[in-house]
Order: C-alpha cells, then structure tokens, then sequence
C-alpha cells in the first residue's frame, strides 16, 4: 500500500509538470495594455476606401501598409482601417495572450457600425466582419498556426443561408470598376464613385486576389417608401445580426451618450470557435485575431452608399487583469504540490481557466501558485 500512494505521489508530481497553462505571448514589461499591440497583416479587398484608409503612397510595400495600420490602431489610437470588398482581412496581435474565461465575452473589436435613427430596424450600418482567432503554438511570434473562426449568429438564425467554403477572386481594372468572380458561378464588380477618386484595388497587392472563407448572408433593406429623410428618395440600411461579428453593432449601447461600451453587442467569446468542420474547439489563450469582411453586397444606388466594407477601430481585452494572471500564474510553475480545501481562501482558478472555489480534489491556481487539493 505504501509503495502504490509513493507511485500515485510520483505520477501526481509528473502530471503537474506537464499540464502547464500553455499562454504564448507577454510582453516583458511591468505593466500591460488591454488595447493592440501591433498589426501583423493587412490584405485588403478591393473598395472604395482602399488606398485611402490607411493612405498608400507611391512605393509602399505591404510591410509599410502594415505599419501605417499599426499606426492607426494600437494603443487605442481609434482610427478607422477600411478591409474593403469581401474577404480582405487584417490580423493583429496584444502585448499578451488572451485567456479564455468561460461563460464571458474576452475581447471586443470595435468598428463604425450605428443604430438606424429612425429605429425601425435592428442595427442600420452594420457591415459584419468574420473574426477568427490562432493560437501561437509554435511559439515563433508569427500568426502561422491553425485558424478558428468565431461562430456568430448567423450559424443559428440563418442556417442554410450562410455560405461556407467560398471564394472570391478580384483582379485589376485600373481607375475602373474592379471585378470579381467566385466559386459558386457567381461575378460583379466593386464599382467606383464619385465621391472616391483614387484608384479601388490596393497598390501594393499583386494581381488576381483570392480570399477564401465564409460569405454571410445579405442584411440590406431598402426602406425608401417608409422614409423621407428630405435630401435623397433613397433610404438604404444594413440590419445588424445577433453577435460573434466585427463592425456589427454600435460600439456604445447609447451612440449620443458613448461612454458605456457595448461589450455584449461587440464581444466576441473565444469559446464560440469552431473548426473547418464547423465543431467547437477548446481553446485556453489565443494570440492572434484575425476580421474580414463577411458580406459581398453592394447598395445599387450609388449615392447612397457603395459595396458593404468591414471597417475596424481598434480591439479591447475585456478582462485584462484575468488574462495576466493566468499567464503569470503558467509561468511560475509548480509552487506547491498539496494543499487541503482549507488552505485556498478566495477566488481561485482551474486549468481552463473557469474562476471557481475549489471543494473538491484537482489543481487550482492561485496568486501565481499552483496547488493540488488532494
């Protein structure tokens, strides 16, 4: 008998050492910030904002169009980056992981999406981004690991519209309408307007672009006959969607009084991704995010507006103080071996993360410290 509790002690020591938090990234720095850190790509679709948002200029490389979006976005710095037509996309990085806390929202990705005024619609101008999210498993600091998309709404309330697997290729018309075909025998173009003058397919970006991912379904109304809003007979509006999207909901839950931030419109839940094979997938931290533009529609009246563009302001992690703690609390290793119930008072983590009291045997972290409550 003794012999088997020093084997079951043993085996307790070797699976402690090898069930560490597996957080990638934090910066070395005493303090953290909950905003972007840096952009790590930016490949724009086609559009009528591109080449102007950020500005290109006459021999950019994509590294330059990437630091101009950094620019922009990190530290809070709120200006709009436009991803243009279907699927073009930016990803971006924090100074840290961002944990997963089950049953929250864990980050937000703030966009210029508004409430309709005449509130008869949900939402108004919601051009809805897909948002995925990578896991820096190889710890080379690169966004080259496998992609999860976020599954929004839309999986639930438009099931059988939502087109999965799809592709879009554009290719160059210079000064003219880009056009674009798909894999589904579907064409168009991303037409220009007088109200952007700049050339639509971005500069720096070679011939024929192919994105690939999901198309959600069109979410524009044409309202021109229940509103006379006295300065055009047009009155267009793109209906927002649930939730799990970019630049889908406003970013305040009051747009006159923009203080208190629409974290359960805008927040994405790291638990609602999903595989190739659209199953959930168990993910503590993420390291990467990645938006593009969700929907492939154009308003047909010029004035009013052109085709649908994902646009972001920046990104938030909801619970920054959570996040740092369990990195750290991964990077301090195994502190203690065992503890009794007892000895943990107060909030304590388990190994996925969950804030919970510990009253039963496992491992729980707390205050940077591992223990196991045998």
């Amino acid at each position: 008998m003794r012999n088997k509790r020093m084997r079951n002690g043993i085996l307790t020591f070797c699976l402690l050492a090898a069930l560490p938090l597996s957080a990638q990234r934090m910066t070395d720095t005493e303090t953290h910030s909950k905003y972007i850190l840096a952009v790590d790509e930016y490949r724009p679709a086609p559009g009528q904002y591109v080449n102007d948002v950020p500005t290109y200029e006459a021999g950019d490389t994509e590294q330059d169009m990437i630091r101009k979006c950094t620019e922009m976005l990190a530290n809070n710095e709120r200006s709009l980056v436009a991803l243009g037509g279907w699927g073009g996309y930016i990803t971006f990085h924090f100074d840290h992981s961002i944990a997963n806390i089950p049953g929250q929202r864990d980050f937000a990705v703030w966009g210029n999406a508004y409430q309709e005024m005449q509130n008869l619609v949900f939402g108004g101008m919601n051009e809805a981004g897909v948002v995925m999210v990578s896991k820096d498993e190889n710890n080379n600091g690169l966004p080259d690991d496998k992609w999860y998309e976020i599954s929004g709404s839309c999986d639930v309330d438009s099931a059988g519209k939502v087109i999965y697997g799809y592709e879009v290729t554009y290719r160059r018309n210079p000064m003219g309408d880009i056009p674009w075909t798909d894999n589904k025998g579907g064409s168009g173009t991303i037409d220009r307007n007088h109200y952007h003058t700049q050339e639509y397919y971005p500069e720096w970006l070679p011939d024929e672009l192919t994105f690939k991912g999901t198309r959600l379904p069109d979410n524009m109304l044409n309202l021109s006959d229940k509103v006379d809003n006295g300065w055009s007979p047009y009155y267009y509006v793109l209906v927002g969607f649930r939730y799990g999207y970019a630049d889908n909901l406003p970013n305040y839950t009051d747009n006159a009084d923009a203080t208190s931030y629409n974290y359960e419109g805008c927040g994405i839940d790291i638990s609602w991704a999903v595989d190739e094979q659209r199953q959930p997938v168990n993910l503590d931290f993420v390291d990467f995010v990645r938006v593009y533009t969700g929907l492939n529609q154009k308003c047909p009246q010029p004035e009013w507006w052109g085709e649908t563009s994902t646009e972001i302001q920046g990104a938030e992690d909801i619970h920054l103080d959570e996040s740092i703690s369990l990195i750290r609390s991964a990077l301090a290793g195994i502190n203690e071996v065992k503890a009794d119930k007892g000895t943990l008072r107060g909030a304590c983590y388990d190994l996925q993360g969950r804030k919970v009291q510990p009253v039963r045997k496992g491992i729980y972290i707390q205050n940077g410290r591992k223990y196991f409550v045998k």
